[in-house]
């Protein structure tokens, strides 16, 4: 556009510039032949008239081209903006991990509250009572599901290269969704009475009603490394690689008990 714009601006100087040059000569023609140019004072004029109007017409011309061509070049820089804004949203999106950070959304209508395990029963199969004389299942809070911290893409980047290793951020967060669902059942068993168990469970039970009461993991969702059986978390290079990036970034506490590691679901 600014080509034609500026090839327009050549093409109507030359048409000015050869009406004038019209003019003269016609005039230079009479005075040459000895004619009166008094006689043809009414024609020029009307002809000088003729072409300042068609002056003045190529000016707006020019106006206007000039005009559009300013839109134009305004317009390419809207495009030029919006797809430089295109660029990095799909920058942003293609960062964003397949987990967002937060709770289940299928679980939100549960407000999350601290896991806390079920008394020992007696040896008769019953719940002792509170020191307050009412009994401890009289009412029964809601325990929210296990809190599922994601990590995001900043978080995974931050990390070292060797601490990465092959690792994506999707395993990563995957393992997290592992994770709560080993101290989901783990939280179910503790919460299951004693009529209830299998005898084969029982022992594994005892295990982690020692472990629940623990102050270090007391009121926390919690899981074994011996539950640590999933598609992406088990007992391998890969799970060790998960739980110290997890460890490192505040998402796990690890504590020991006798032969066993429990590991616990940690605010970052």
């Amino acid at each position: 556009m600014m080509d034609l714009h500026c090839g327009s601006d050549v093409s109507l100087d030359q048409l000015m510039g050869s009406f004038n040059h019209r003019i003269a000569e016609l005039q230079q023609l009479m005075l040459t032949r000895g004619v009166q140019t008094s006689n043809y004072t009414a024609d020029l004029g009307s002809l000088d008239v003729t072409v300042r109007a068609l002056e003045q017409q190529l000016l707006k011309i020019k106006a206007h081209l000039k005009n559009d061509a300013e839109a134009l070049s305004q317009a390419q820089t809207l495009i030029e903006l919006s797809s430089q804004q295109q660029k990095k949203l799909q920058q942003i999106y293609s960062r964003l991990p397949s987990h967002l950070p937060g709770v289940d959304p299928v679980n939100m209508e549960v407000p999350y509250t601290s896991f806390h395990p079920p008394a020992l029963e007696n040896g008769n199969g019953s719940i002792p009572p509170s020191s307050t004389g009412t009994p401890a299942n009289k009412e029964k809070k809601k325990v929210g599901p296990p809190p599922k911290w994601y990590l995001t893409s900043e978080e995974f980047a931050s990390l070292s290269s060797y601490m990465r290793g092959r690792l994506t951020l999707d395993k990563v967060n995957g393992a997290i969704d592992e994770m709560a669902g080993f101290a989901e059942a783990n939280a179910k068993l503790l919460r299951t009475k004693r009529q209830k168990l299998g005898d084969d469970i029982v022992e594994r039970v005892l295990e982690l009603r020692e472990i629940a009461f623990n102050e270090a993991v007391k009121g926390k969702y919690f899981f074994l490394e011996s539950d640590m059986r999933g598609q992406i978390l088990k007992l391998d290079n890969t799970g060790k690689a998960i739980l110290t990036i997890l460890r490192h970034l505040g998402r796990l506490g690890e504590f020991r008990f006798g032969r066993q590691r429990a590991f616990t679901l940690s605010r970052p």
